[in-house]
């Protein structure tokens, strides 16, 4: 069973190697949903950690409908990302019905050198993911990530089972979201998955903000002012210890 962690930051990545995980999602901005990471971030996450890394590539937050110069920034950040030998881009794009765009998807797809594609969670407001699953395919898209078009993989478990069926061992998917310790194990018996994402934050204090609470830098109140978002080791090593308890399950993946 292999264990794939959402992180924000190089830290995030050693804490989550630490712990177990096979992969990291290298994001920024995690409390948005997950943005593009710096280039020093992706040239740092490769020295310092030895598992595969998979960068985020998504311009802004507030959904997956992009223009021209986006697309032309997506298209530069993952030619960027390349020269520093990233294991795979996670990378979702729609059109304003809400299915996947095949053709800027086509023109990104391009630079991606032979390394993993992996289609994010924007599959989840596709209107019909079986179809968004054949187009995956058809794509070479590596894995999909999803939570069953369900605000958790828990409650999308149904769908997830039906995707891996439907795949049949093309493409592989990859569930998301609510999956901890306590709730892996019968999802995973529920759906015959053989891997599983999420993250396991910790939230972290600057102690810049203790200096002057008058002062603020953010427009939004996603977190406290000085709060930051960090992994969790010990929640990242008890999933892996229940996974491994487990041991492989599900179809394996060509």
């Amino acid at each position: 069973m292999k264990l794939e962690v959402c992180v924000g930051s190089v830290l995030g990545g050693i804490i989550a190697e630490k712990g177990g995980a096979d992969r990291i999602e290298l994001n920024s901005s995690c409390s948005l949903g997950g943005l593009t990471p710096s280039i020093g971030t992706i040239i740092e996450a490769k020295k310092k950690i030895s598992i595969p890394i998979i960068t985020m590539i998504r311009p802004r937050a507030g959904g997956f409908v992009y223009n021209s110069h986006e697309i032309d920034i997506m298209e530069r950040d993952m030619e960027e990302a390349g020269k520093y030998d990233i294991d795979g881009y996670a990378i979702g794009i729609l059109n304003e019905k809400g299915k996947i765009d095949v053709k800027k998807c086509k023109k990104l797809f391009k630079k991606t050198e032979g390394k993993d594609i992996v289609f994010h969670r924007a599959f989840d407001l596709t209107p019909d993911p079986f179809e968004a699953l054949e187009i995956c395919i058809d794509l070479g898209v590596k894995r999909i990530l999803t939570s069953g078009q369900k605000p958790s993989a828990i409650e999308g478990a149904e769908t997830i089972k039906k995707l891996i069926d439907k795949s049949d061992g093309r493409i592989e998917i990859l569930p998301a979201v609510g999956l901890n310790k306590d709730s892996v194990k019968d999802f995973v018996k529920k759906t015959g998955c053989t891997q599983v994402h999420d993250a396991f934050p910790n939230i972290e204090f600057d102690p810049s903000g203790k200096i002057n609470l008058d002062i603020t830098f953010r427009s939004d109140e996603t977190l406290p002012e000085y709060n930051y978002i960090s992994t969790n080791l010990d929640e990242v090593k008890a999933i892996r210890a229940r996974l491994d308890s487990l041991g492989s399950r599900g179809k394996k993946t060509k």
